[in-house]
């Protein structure tokens, strides 16, 4: 088998997959996605399956809105059902200190274009019932964010991709990685050797370790996040619910369960992804904070997964200094789905059309070499 490649991506992922079809639509014929295990086996198939444009950032923001965009032609473009569904994100703000950052938050995103509104409890109510008011101040109100199947969304771009002649070789694990002149090689656990002028590193909580492997220094740190889902019931709710005070987010999906996952700021660094009875006990208590009169829904299953954590929580896109065309689109802080269908057209754009991007560019990894300067996403669950 020929493994000489003009792009070999590693991960696949939603950032992986959604590259390798951006690449192949772009215009470029020899794509390879290198998996280790199946798709969206990683972050991507164990997160809550949410996409919101409402960030503290504009880099977070603008991604965010322009992925929107895509996803609202998506289902007709990739010839796949997604169950893409604009219900709305309400986030909610309990302290004065939470209020006065989302009127920030509020002013950044409408000046960049955003529907957005600020709503009071009684509002809040009316978007989603059910709702403790007595525990809001405020809420922010986007009706055109929502939630997405993850799974679905990155088979309907791995079919595409297909389609346009990438290949997606799975269970192919990724254990070294050599650059000799202007030629990468990626060696995998059973002994085969890629070979490609172009390498991106979409490889979610395993990025620091693949650019290691080039002497590369990728600061992502992977975090367990915890998940769980409710028994289906009848409709309470169309939107996302997030506190950020509390520390939770939660929807019902097309199935009636409701989802609700939570990180724990006492998590160590590592990549075990197995579930815990506490994680279980102290959701309970905080959606019951918030969702008193739904205190009889049982629960139906578990589970978790990582969020790969930079220090200012946005991710790293783009080229490194150290070595030409190894191109990053990793530490996504818990929001991979929800900017990866803006950050793979916009690479495969810049690698095909060398077309420049200053949101790219304000993410580069060499901006957390020297944290004097970062800005922090705030708005992260």
């Amino acid at each position: 088998m020929n493994r000489a490649f003009d792009a070999v991506i590693i991960g696949g992922g939603i950032l992986g997959v959604a590259t390798a079809y951006e690449l192949a639509r772009a215009g470029m014929k020899n794509v390879c996605v290198l998996e280790r295990h199946y798709l969206a086996s990683g972050s991507t198939g164990r997160c809550g399956g949410g996409f919101r444009q409402q960030w503290s950032t504009e880099a977070n923001t603008l991604l965010a809105m322009d992925s929107v965009k895509r996803l609202e032609g998506l289902e007709e473009e990739l010839g796949y059902r997604t169950e893409f569904f604009q219900g709305g994100y309400l986030i909610l703000a309990h302290s004065p200190e939470e209020e006065q950052q989302f009127a920030k938050n509020v002013e950044m995103q409408r000046r960049l274009g955003l529907d957005v509104n600020i709503v009071d409890p009684d509002e809040a109510v009316k978007i989603v019932p059910y709702l403790n008011k007595e525990t809001i101040r405020k809420a922010t109100w986007c009706p055109k964010d929502g939630h997405i199947n993850p799974f679905l969304l990155t088979q309907g771009y791995a079919n595409a991709a297909r389609s346009l002649g990438v290949q997606i070789h799975l269970w192919t694990n990724v254990v070294g990685i050599m650059k000799k002149s202007d030629t990468f090689f990626v060696m995998t656990e059973s002994g085969n050797t890629y070979q490609t002028p172009l390498l991106f590193n979409c490889a979610g909580g395993f990025s620091r370790s693949i650019g290691a492997m080039l002497n590369v220094e990728i600061p992502v740190d992977p975090y367990r996040h915890e998940i769980l889902v409710t028994e289906p019931v009848e409709r309470l709710w169309n939107p996302m619910v997030i506190s950020f005070g509390v520390g939770l987010y939660a929807r019902q999906e097309m199935s009636g369960g409701v989802v609700m996952g939570m990180g724990d700021p006492n998590e160590p660094v590592g990549t075990f992804v197995g579930s815990s009875m506490h994680f279980m006990y102290e959701m309970a208590q905080r959606f019951t904070r918030l969702f008193p009169k739904l205190d009889k829904l049982r629960i139906v299953r578990q589970w978790a997964g990582l969020y790969e954590m930079t220090a200012d929580a946005q991710p790293i896109l783009g080229p490194v200094e150290e070595v030409d065309n190894f191109i990053q689109a990793s530490g996504f802080s818990g929001h991979g789905l929800m900017l990866a269908p803006a950050v793979s057209q916009i690479l495969a754009s810049m690698v095909v059309n060398k077309t420049k991007s200053e949101v790219v560019d304000s993410l580069n990894v060499k901006r957390l070499y020297n944290l004097k300067d970062v800005v922090k996403e705030k708005s992260v669950v």
